[in-house]
């Protein structure tokens, strides 16, 4: 039986999922497991982007080849993802593998949405598409100080119907 914790908000949601079914608490790994979830859950399933400055720190880094990080912490990453967000309003993510170790998270996630707004670029084309990515987060005192994302981009583009000339820039 779960234990009663007292109803609030911020991290105590966060570390209200890290107790097991016995009421025993979890080892600081799946606490940090737990706080990247609930970040993923929130922010990507449920739309929630002010999860972001709850469960990220006001230093936060962003790392991905993919797309070059706006800077501005919690609110840099808000604006990174508005437009993929937009572009695709019913998207799911499914966390198909979590491993913890030390202050770091990696996750291995896969993404089914629909393309029914813009992207640069890539007017909505109304496709289905599946999207796979790996992510690391570096947890400090209870948020996200750091991520590495890569994500196949390459794939989705294929799966709209893009050209890579239309997506990508060579370099």
């Amino acid at each position: 039986m779960r234990p009663r914790l007292p109803q609030d908000s911020g991290l105590d949601k966060a570390r209200r999922l890290i107790f097991n079914t016995e009421g025993e608490s979890l080892t600081p790994a799946e606490e940090n497991k737990a706080i990247v979830r609930r970040f993923y859950d929130e922010f990507f399933n449920k739309g929630n982007l002010q999860i972001v400055n709850e469960l990220h720190t006001s230093g936060y880094q962003h790392h991905d080849p993919n797309a070059p990080d706006p800077g501005g912490g919690p609110e840099g990453y808000i604006k990174r993802n508005s437009v993929f967000l937009k572009a695709f309003p019913d998207r799911v993510l499914f966390i198909e593998d979590q491993i913890a170790e030390g202050d770091k998270v990696a996750t291995r996630i896969t993404m089914r949405a629909t393309q029914t707004g813009d992207l640069p670029g890539i007017p909505a084309t109304g496709r289905r598409v599946t999207i796979e990515s790996m992510h690391i987060c570096r947890i400090k005192d209870g948020r996200i100080a750091e991520e590495w994302e890569l994500f196949d981009a390459l794939g989705m583009l294929t799966q709209l119907g893009a050209s890579t000339s239309q997506g990508f820039t060579e370099g």
